[in-house]
């Protein structure tokens, strides 16, 4: 067995929890609210700033020059992602990129983002690719579950489309591959470190799904 079936297999009920999440079948049947799908993205938006500094934290790290080159690609494509929203969903909110800025972190996205900076930042290369590597897989999982079903609402199809494509597949099983071959060289109590991180970060996959959906404000 593959390492990256191990790991999927340590999160499957959680990926059944994300499946069936009201935010995402409410993108399926177009009953997400547009207040829930926008809130979602503007914290999507400072997501992608803080997952960058990891992708960027993890090339670092890399023991070989191309999984360098790589992150950095993927860090800089973060960047592009996040300001295509600008071009893209924000345009359609009618919101400038001075306003999303202004817009405070919510908790769990503070909660997230300072998770994956502190694995990235303090620990070994193969545990900050474990931290990372939920926001890749899952997302292309969902998105290739979310099209099998399509959205009614063009808006919500426009982000469907955009994580099920081939090219993002292309991107994830890039790290996929990646991730085996780490594995591969690492002990036992390492790779149950990495395995740690990924089941942590894929719950705050589900956190940050719940957290568009319920427009989570700081409480005091």
């Amino acid at each position: 067995m593959r390492y990256t079936e191990q790991l999927w297999r340590s999160i499957e009920p959680i990926y059944a929890a994300i499946l069936k999440h009201p935010f995402l079948t409410g993108l399926t049947d177009g009953s997400l609210s547009r207040e829930a799908f926008q809130f979602y993205v503007v914290q999507d938006a400072h997501y992608l700033r803080y997952y960058a500094q990891c992708l960027s934290l993890a090339a670092a790290k890399a023991p070989h020059d191309d999984w360098l080159v790589t992150f950095n690609d993927h860090a800089k494509n973060a960047i592009l992602v996040e300001r295509s929203l600008h071009e893209g969903f924000f345009k359609e909110f009618g919101l400038t990129p001075e306003q999303v800025y202004a817009t405070p972190l919510a908790p769990t996205c503070v909660a997230y983002t300072h998770y994956l900076l502190a694995v990235c930042y303090a620990r070994p290369f193969h545990e900050a690719l474990g931290a990372i590597l939920p926001c890749y897989w899952i997302y292309w999982e969902v998105g290739k579950e979310l099209e099998k079903h399509g959205s009614p609402n063009p808006l919500y199809q426009r982000w469907i489309d955009t994580y099920a494509s081939e090219a993002f597949g292309g991107v994830v099983r890039e790290v996929l591959a990646m991730t085996d071959s780490v594995a591969e060289t690492l002990t036992d109590a390492q790779r149950a470190a990495m395995q740690a991180h990924f089941v942590m970060t894929s719950r705050y996959e589900w956190m940050f799904w719940d957290m568009g959906y319920r427009q989570e404000r700081w409480a005091v």
